[in-house]
């Protein structure tokens, strides 16, 4: 294939990786590094009763929605109590039910919401234009002077009603607005007025019921927000401000003007709604928010593994970053090691034993079993056999300097024995043969450049913000891909090849 063809490739594994890693990062919200946490808020809400002792059933409103939030985790706790979920309309309802309840019976639901910067496609219910009601006097003239008034200051839904909810809540209100207020004595009768008078010019208008969350609270209360429908979606007003929005830190809880429990063969209920604030690392909450909303990648993703697995893709995912800088390396720096991927295991190694220990065991291990490979060439043995013999020795040696370090109080030589077996014999052999093929010196050099580039490896694949990126991010081993190919295709000259010009650049100085 030519270079167009190779470069072509590059472009396209290249820009599938960072494709997938820029959806991650901006639109399911997977952080860049671990470390990223969020503030995570818990309500719950405590139902108890007096049972009967017969048959009980309890229904209780719980949330639906949550615009600006996302939902983490929601517990049902009730003990013998089955349990329900039904909707109804743009609520969601939990209906627990027992055969006998006798006494005290205690019920709790609790959720845990985190910020989301999702969008949110509001209410799906669309209502039906309310009927003008007949209003009594002397309200009935109250609410039609407000009504017009209101009517010439506003163009539509949204401007009608922040109008309406300025003159409610004015400082100097008129006599007409102290007639309507004089009829509510809580919010709840406030808001029921100010849907009323919508009515009257056939706004559709209900209630929204939601927490505010803070840091802690024992005995939250349940606070109602405006909303009404401008014909295409819901719009949500603080019957206080006559601002529009939801605030960032309420939680929706239901909307309507329904009782938020009903119960059947118990006694009086009593509702407790507690808050409390954490912090959890925010790559726990984008990937819940993306199970939530079905994302097909989060789906696919490392993150979906048992843990066991997972475990073991973190550092098997290393490796082609170790594969990397072995390419750099031999391709551009021009250092000479035993092979590819030996370098890579040997920095593997290192893992376990740290980059010091690692080094002088390495070392330790290969200069005797390079000794003891030469006294076996004098026997002249067959190459299987010899290999045989020299992986045996290596694990001696291994099991020498494990029980003497150990004796020593050395624990971190213990290590030795998680070294790759195998890959420790097969460099002694490669080494004894380069040496008695090319000589000492080329020997020397492949080994030393083995062992530089190993160091560098460790230093690169035990980096935790670069093992963290891959692991969440595995798509950019399509782009540590294209790196390779276009590596592949690279015929200059290597750093260490350089010197090979110096006599010339001597000589043109001399000139």
């Amino acid at each position: 294939m030519g270079n167009i063809t190779v470069k072509v490739w590059a472009v396209l594994l290249a820009a599938l990786g960072f494709g997938i890693f820029a959806h991650k990062l901006f639109n399911i919200g997977l952080p860049l590094s671990p470390e990223q946490s969020a503030e995570v808020w818990t309500v719950q809400a405590r139902i108890a009763f007096n049972g009967g002792g017969g048959p009980a059933k309890l229904g209780f409103f719980i949330p639906t929605v949550t615009p600006g939030l996302a939902q983490l985790d929601e517990d049902f706790i009730s003990s013998r109590f089955g349990l329900a979920i039904n909707g109804e309309g743009d609520n969601r309802k939990a209906e627990w039910a027992v055969r006998r309840a006798k006494g005290l019976q205690t019920l709790y639901y609790r959720i845990s919401v985190a910020r989301s910067d999702t969008g949110f496609s509001g209410w799906g219910s669309k209502p039906r234009f309310p009927s003008v009601p007949e209003y009594e006097e002397p309200y009935a003239s109250a609410i039609k002077a407000i009504i017009e008034d209101v009517r010439s200051e506003s163009a539509d839904v949204q401007s009608y009603v922040r109008e309406l909810l300025e003159q409610l809540n004015s400082l100097q209100p008129s006599e007409n607005i102290e007639l309507i207020r004089g009829r509510a004595d809580s919010q709840k009768q406030w808001l029921e007025e100010i849907i009323n008078l919508l009515k009257g010019v056939r706004i559709p208008a209900r209630m929204l019921w939601g927490i505010t969350l803070s840091d802690a609270a024992n005995n939250a209360n349940l606070q109602a927000m405006l909303q009404v429908h401008n014909g295409k979606r819901w719009l949500t007003f603080d019957p206080a401000s006559g601002d529009v929005g939801i605030p960032a830190n309420f939680l929706s809880w239901r909307v309507g003007n329904e009782p938020l429990y009903t119960v059947e063969g118990g006694g009086p209920v009593e509702v407790v709604f507690s808050v409390s604030k954490n912090y959890r690392e925010l790559i726990d909450i984008a990937r819940k928010n993306a199970e939530a909303n079905d994302s097909v990648i989060v789906g696919f993703s490392l993150l979906s593994l048992p843990l066991q697995n997972q475990n073991v893709y973190r550092l098997l995912i290393m490796v082609p970053i170790g594969a990397l800088v072995v390419v750099f390396f031999r391709t551009f720096i021009g250092l000479k090691t035993f092979g590819t991927f030996m370098p890579v295991l040997i920095a593997l190694a290192f893992r376990e034993t740290q980059l010091l220990w690692g080094i002088a065991l390495f070392i330790m291990i290969v200069a005797l079993g390079l000794m003891l490979r030469f006294y076996l060439e004098r026997m002249r043995l067959l190459l299987v056999p010899r290999l045989t013999s020299i992986l045996v020795i290596v694990v001696i040696l291994m099991v020498l300097i494990s029980i003497i370090t150990n004796e020593l109080g050395v624990d971190r030589a213990l290590s030795v024995a998680l070294f790759p077996i195998v890959i420790l014999a097969m460099t002694i052999e490669r080494m004894s043969i380069t040496w008695e093929e090319n000589g000492q010196r080329e020997a020397m050099v492949q080994g030393v450049g083995s062992l530089i580039v190993a160091c560098v490896g460790y230093l690169v694949m035990t980096n935790e913000s670069l093992m963290y990126l891959m692991f969440v991010f595995p798509e950019l081993l399509f782009v540590i891909l294209a790196l390779s190919l276009l590596m592949g295709r690279y015929t200059g000259y290597r750093l260490l090849e350089l010197r090979r010009f110096r006599a010339m650049v001597i000589e043109k100085d001399k000139s």
